[in-house]
């Protein structure tokens, strides 16, 4: 039972960054950087940005210092902390446990470009009419998203049992 605990959290972790590194590589042998194509009209759209800063480019303006230490040395203490925490914590549910791989798989994909490429890829952009719109973001950064819808989701559900 432990073993295939193990591998299922491994899996999914590895799958979160494979299809997050294959999108992103695509996109650099194919869309020209700094374009915008149409995918759904205005609606949905492609892009080859790159994101020198971490979520929105927050911290894109930041001293080289500063830089390494809150994009590349912070999110390694917290990935390898939370990745210690759901190896141990056999009482998590699955909800929880998904959600921390997809937080894990999208946040070493996201540091893996900025560590290699000192920058990281985005390319996808959503505008529901001013209804709802996006910044321009990445299969990691959806990965992330979705660990902690069901970080929330597992939370809920505990409470209510």
């Amino acid at each position: 039972m432990k073993n295939n605990r193990t591998l299922f959290i491994t899996i999914l972790i590895v799958v979160n960054i494979a299809l997050d590194q294959i999108s992103k590589f695509w996109v650099r042998a194919n869309i020209p950087a700094g374009s915008r194509s149409e995918i759904l009209g205005e609606y949905f759209t492609l892009h080859n940005v790159e994101n020198t800063g971490a979520f929105l480019g927050l911290g894109s303006d930041f001293n080289p210092v500063l830089k390494i230490i809150l994009l590349n040395v912070l999110p390694v203490v917290v990935l390898t902390l939370v990745l210690f925490h759901i190896f141990r914590d056999k009482t998590l549910d699955k909800f929880s446990l998904i959600g921390f791989c997809c937080i894990i798989g999208g946040g070493i994909a996201n540091l893996y470009d900025r560590i290699l490429y000192g920058q990281v890829t985005d390319f996808w952009h959503i505008d529901l009419g001013g209804v709802f719109r996006t910044g321009i973001f990445n299969i990691a950064d959806v990965s992330v998203m979705v660990g902690m819808g069901l970080l929330i989701l597992g939370n809920f559900k505990k409470k209510k049992a």
